[in-house]
């Protein structure tokens, strides 16, 4: 944290995300949004009927899938990034809105690890820090899955070692 006119300004986590969270992003959204793109192609060539004008719809609809797994995948690289201190676990993460949370060690009731089929091609894993707060849990995506065991690990340790209750 730094200060800007006497006004404290945070300063972005430090960690990025793992390089391999694009290709996975990029997966994910193309397996996402070809099923909609190709349930309406098929529909405007097959219905009878149709009117010319839903072919605009389909080739809109199909430009837009496309400039989201394009797009998407590099803008949410640039954003993501996460930082696990002694005393603080800081993330950011967004594509189009931005989202910062930090959570005190001292309120960190649980710390998981999860990683799907795709996540495990692509060597990656997500944690998952559960707070006591009333905006949920943290979590941090698409970390190389070693770094996700080793951070667990960290925030075991941390976290058993501090004396408060996480409440």
């Amino acid at each position: 944290m730094s200060d800007v006119g006497g006004t404290p300004v945070l300063r972005a986590p430090a960690h990025q995300v793992s390089p391999r969270a694009v290709p996975f992003w990029r997966v994910s959204a193309l397996i996402g949004d070809a099923l909609p793109v190709l349930g309406a192609v098929v529909a405007w060539l097959l219905i009878p009927g149709v009117p010319g004008w839903v072919g605009l719809v389909v080739l809109l609809l199909a430009a837009l899938a496309t400039a989201h797994v394009v797009l998407m995948p590099r803008i949410r690289f640039r954003v993501h990034r996460w930082e696990v201190t002694d005393t603080a676990v800081h993330t950011r993460e967004g594509w189009i809105g931005r989202q910062s949370r930090i959570a005190p060690i001292s309120r960190v009731q649980t710390v998981d690890s999860r990683q799907g089929a795709l996540m495990r091609v692509f060597g990656l894993a997500s944690i998952t820090v559960t707070t006591a707060s009333a905006a949920g849990p943290i979590t941090v995506d698409c970390l190389d899955a070693d770094t996700a065991r080793e951070v667990v690990a960290r925030l075991t340790a941390i976290t058993s070692a501090t004396a408060d209750d996480a409440t």
